[in-house]
């Protein structure tokens, strides 16, 4: 009996121990893992419409924690004309004869939208104040407790106008490049695959590489727990997962192009560490510890797409670039 609760109080230790290096409650963050890969394949095995609307809903999902993240700062984007562009580029860049054409097309479209939604005084919704009083508390702002939004002065209009234009940017110009590789060369799984769970792949690789090895602090300032040893881990866990992907897509095919996994796990190593420091960054300068709470074990859905936004234009134009 004795030995038994000793040996649950060391398991307890060393969970709380792993949870303290990666920053995450691991048992939360696998079953939720999980669940999204279940999720993913689920839809890619249905059809590739699914998938294409399933990132629709993701990037929606994406938009409301931007909103409220920002609206923390006294920041405002407008939301709803934000998500219409946002789903139209989408849907429009897979459905369109020339889906670069379509979403060149429709982003253009979208920023002068955008720009005359930001320059529209709203009103707050009852459920964006409860929103960003939580996020306020949970990050310990400056407003923390107050219970509202902070205000918007008429000297940030400006502000809120570039945060639009932003937003366009970040969410459905980025977003576009993960739909643009399932529209060539016949290989829309493979492409999907590669697009969203190379950099997941590559962050797994780089948390366990940085818990276990990390010792030299690449960037101590923005994101204390990221090390040269995780990034490192990170472009060799990419590199593998490419490889793989690549063997049982292309068969003999990819023998002549040996090298693109290699290229392409350590462009996905890089970029997708690039992109979770800009987020880290972000979510210092706004006072905020997670962009949402939707994913436990994950924080909010940008926790999650960040690094695949980011990794997203770069692997579609190696693909497009190399046939494959």
């Amino acid at each position: 009996m004795h030995r038994h609760e000793h040996h649950s109080g060391e398991a307890e230790e060393a969970l709380q121990d792993i949870n303290k290096k990666t920053g995450r409650n691991m048992p939360q963050a696998v079953a939720t893992a999980i669940v999204l890969i279940v999720l993913i394949l689920a839809c890619l095995l249905i059809r590739i419409d699914v998938f294409v609307a399933l990132i629709v809903v993701f990037m929606l999902l994406a938009l409301w924690e931007l909103r409220v993240d920002f609206a923390a700062a006294g920041l405002r984007f407008p939301l709803v004309i934000t998500g219409v562009c946002s789903a139209v580029t989408l849907l429009t860049t897979y459905y369109a004869p020339d889906p670069i054409l379509a979403a060149a097309v429709c982003l253009t479209a979208s920023v002068p939208l955008v720009i005359i939604g930001a320059n529209v005084s709203l009103s707050t919704s009852v459920r964006l104040a409860s929103a960003v009083a939580g996020k306020l508390n949970q990050g310990g702002g400056a407003s923390a407790g107050s219970g509202s939004v902070p205000a918007a002065p008429a000297y940030r209009r400006l502000d809120n106008v570039a945060l639009a234009v932003f937003t366009v940017l970040y969410i459905p110009a980025l977003a576009s490049c993960i739909v643009l590789p399932l529209t060539f060369n016949a290989h829309a799984v493979a492409h999907a695959v590669i697009i969203v769970f190379l950099p997941a792949i590559s962050d797994t690789g780089g948390l366990f590489a940085g818990a276990w090895l990390g010792r030299h602090k690449l960037s101590p300032r923005i994101s204390p727990k990221k090390s040269v040893e995780g990034l490192a881990g990170s472009i060799l866990a990419s590199v593998l997962g490419a490889y793989v992907v690549f063997a049982v897509t292309y068969g003999s095919l990819w023998a002549s192009r040996w090298w693109v996994p290699i290229l392409m796990g350590a462009m996905v190593g890089v970029v997708g560490t690039f992109g979770d420091l800009c987020a880290s960054m972000l979510k210092r300068d706004i006072g905020i510890k997670d962009m949402g709470h939707l994913l436990k074990g994950h924080g909010g859905v940008m926790d999650r797409v960040d690094s695949i936004l980011l990794c997203a234009p770069f692997l579609a134009a190696l693909l497009w670039a190399t046939g494959l």
